[in-house]
């Protein structure tokens, strides 16, 4: 259950040649792997990419009658070894993941296509999860493509463009015998336009020809003397080839190239920032012409020395802009023009930013630097609104929003089921100490951030055990605790983590976090979701493969938001005198999904009349002492703090916002950890019975008549 639907918009899939297609650029995307021909798709989702595999996922039909096979793939490795049918096969495959965690991931696949070649056109799309919205390490998907040589593209962002792309990478690789990687960026995956739609092409030579009419040829696996030779022939072969392909083509493209005596370098992902720059400097108008030279490198790697020879020929100086480090394309250029007895002096890292995204503001900052260096006349003698001075304090606006919003750090979703694992963890440190705690990709991250503080570590998707594979001393009376999420367990978690403990015979504890998707990356179903899928085998029990790979100790909560069961299980796990590896899985479904799944049918149910009831929670504010540990150990968006109503304490008490889906946590909390008994449930019915109408008034009527009773005695009192 993907965080969203496609299904309306799968449709605009089908249009054919001249139809003006609409739609964001993932869409786009899908369409134009369809207009290509391509015979298998695969993958695993990720931030930005997520989007692709779920349209994939609803575009079923359009798949299936165009003879198209589309595989949710186990891993990112699992997506990359999918495109071996494109080594011995005329086969147009794509794959897509996160970069650059999914690449790593992907990396001894990728490597080893890369060294037998294609024949077939084979796509890599690469969602650049990279700068200050970026939820990984800041490394870039270039510095791969460079080791195992795969060509690399870099569209400018618009759909058009976008399209093109993944038409010609078909055709580039096939050209070259290479693997092509297409790498789109945040704003690239969701930016919304139009272009003119083509065909659908269904596959000229099929899957069902390829498996009926096997072929194999030793010089296309990887093994010696073949792969000796094929590091010769990528050299001698494949990437003159590219070359050729790309200046024949035309894939890069220059824009007003004589117009001035410096020029700017650019990847195309970078080129409407670069545009916006200029027209805030007075150099572009908003349509992208610009008076300054432009040479947009969509394919970033190879480079097209002839080309780069070309646009510097005769120029004083030119800008390299060029996102992330190290300074890759910086120093090749350096190279290249030095190779050439050019002289064009090279601007880069050294007016723009040496690491982090190139925002709008710094690529303004840097193309000022480099114009009062190079060409100073060029800037108009009164900057235009927008272009500010470097240095310059920030705008009015983003001043005063910061002096009012206050910072908060991310956190999990309201009602979230993991929350009460990490509170029972803070329970159980009270009484047994902290504990060295391993963390994982996912969700359940948060819990290194307040109110918790729980997590030394994260090494990757699925290793939260192998991260504390180490700390597994004999002679130690603590055990460590890791944390894995349900899908980072069916990622590799089961062997690298589980399989691991098992074979080295840890003593230490692992709690295996199922909320029934792969919820961090959109609520994608995994092998252990509950609900039936056409399409995918579901219903798979994570204990069952547990056990299978040898662990004995296994305790399973089916309702996390029992938080004293939830304490009383860890508390075992980690003080047991049982020895070897202990297993907790910790399952209740995550709350966005479920209110995803549960909200239309309430709402359809209220509308058709019948009874629904939705739980809801309070603080009794009479009860309250504005204590608030009840906040520091929940964390709950919806758990806040108002002023106290009563005149004679100061204090605030805690309060339940309307956000509040009714989890119970809450009230679980406060009695786990034996605090004040301030919190209430309520219970909101819509159509009430005439029996709910009768009972609701009785308990009006006796609240009623002790509560009178109290004003009466106070009053006398008084």
């Amino acid at each position: 259950m993907a965080e969203r639907s496609f299904k309306k918009e799968a449709e605009k899939l089908r249009l054919g040649a001249g139809a003006e297609f609409h739609g964001e650029g993932i869409l786009a995307v899908t369409k134009a792997l369809l207009q290509s021909g391509v015979a298998y798709v695969a993958g695993y989702q990720g931030a930005p990419i997520s989007h692709l595999m779920d349209v994939l996922t609803d575009s079923a039909e359009v798949l299936k009658d165009l003879g198209v096979h589309f595989e949710h793939s186990a891993s990112e490795a699992t997506a990359a070894a999918t495109l071996a049918a494109s080594v011995n096969y005329p086969l147009r495959g794509a794959v897509t993941f996160k970069s650059t965690v999914g690449t790593n991931v992907a990396s001894d696949a990728l490597a080893n296509l890369a060294s037998s070649g294609v024949q077939g056109g084979a796509l890599i799309i690469v969602g650049e999860d990279y700068g200050e919205g970026s939820s990984i390490m800041q490394e870039r998907s270039h510095a791969f493509a460079m080791k195992s040589q795969i060509w690399l593209m870099d569209p400018r962002p618009n759909l058009p463009s976008i399209v093109k792309a993944v038409e010609t990478g078909f055709e580039l690789s096939e050209a070259s015998q290479t693997p092509v990687m297409l790498e789109l960026r945040i704003r690239a995956c969701h930016v919304h336009g139009r272009f003119i739609a083509s065909d659908n092409v269904r596959p000229d030579f099929t899957l069902k020809q390829a498996m009926e009419n096997p072929v194999r040829d030793t010089n296309r696996i990887v093994l010696p003397p073949a792969s000796y030779l094929h590091e010769k022939e990528k050299i001698e072969k494949r990437w003159p080839a590219a070359v050729k392909f790309i200046q024949e083509r035309g894939l890069n493209e220059f824009f007003a190239e004589d117009a001035a005596d410096i020029g700017i370098i650019l990847q195309g992902g970078m080129y409407n920032t670069v545009a916006r720059a200029l027209e805030l400097l007075g150099l572009a108008d908003a349509y992208g012409e610009s008076r300054v030279p432009l040479y947009v490198l969509n394919v970033t790697y190879p480079l097209v020395d002839a080309e780069l020879r070309r646009f510097c020929a005769g120029k004083r100086a030119v800008l390299m802009v060029e996102e992330g480090q190290p300074d890759f394309l910086e120093q090749a250029l350096h190279a290249i023009l030095r190779r050439a007895d050019l002289q064009t002096k090279v601007h880069g890292k050294d007016v723009l930013p040496m690491a982090g995204e190139y925002t709008g503001d710094a690529v303004l900052r840097g193309l000022r630097r480099f114009l009062d260096q190079a060409a100073p006349l060029l800037l108009p003698a009164v900057l235009p609104s927008g272009a500010a001075e470097p240095g310059q304090p920030k705008a009015p606006a983003v001043a005063a929003a910061e002096a009012q919003v206050h910072p908060r750090p991310p956190s999990f979703c309201t009602g979230c089921p993991e929350r009460p694992i990490f509170t029972a963890m803070k329970l159980v440190e009270r009484e047994l100490g902290p504990h060295h705690v391993s963390c994982d990709i996912g969700c359940h991250l948060f819990s290194i951030l307040p109110p918790f503080n729980i997590g030394a570590s994260t090494m990757g998707y699925g290793l939260g055990w192998a991260g504390a594979a180490a700390l597994n001393a004999k002679d130690s009376a603590k055990r460590t605790i890791s944390v894995m999420g349900d899908g980072g367990f069916w990622h590799n978690g089961l062997a690298s983590g589980v399989g691991n403990a098992v074979f080295n015979q840890t003593d230490n504890v692992l709690v295996i976090v199922d909320n029934n998707y792969t919820a961090a990356t959109g609520g994608q179903d995994l092998m252990s979701s509950k609900a039936e899928n056409p399409l995918r085998k579901t219903q798979n029990s994570i204990e069952n493969a547990v056990r299978g790979v040898g662990v004995n100790w296994i305790k399973s909560i089916t309702h996390t938001y029992s938080v004293g069961q939830m304490r009383d299980v860890l508390k075992e796990a980690l003080t047991t005198p049982v020895k070897g590896p202990k297993v907790v899985i910790a399952q209740s479904e995550c709350m966005l999904n479920k209110q995803r799944r549960v909200k239309p049918m309430m709402r359809q149910a209220v509308k058709d009349g019948k009874r629904v009831v939705r739980e809801r929670f309070g603080v009794d504010h009479d009860t309250c002492t504005g204590d608030h540990s009840c906040i520091r150990l929940s964390g709950c968006p919806s758990l806040s703090v108002k002023d106290n109503p009563d005149p004679l304490r100061k204090d605030p008490v805690a309060t339940v916002l309307d956000s509040c889906v009714g989890c119970g946590l809450c009230g679980e909390v406060s009695h786990a950890a034996v605090l004040c008994p301030s919190f209430y449930r309520a219970e909101i019915i819509s159509n009430p019975t005439w029996v709910d109408r009768l009972a609701a008034g009785l308990r009006r009527w006796v609240i009623g008549f002790f509560q009178n009773r109290i004003d009466r005695r106070l009053g006398v009192s008084a």
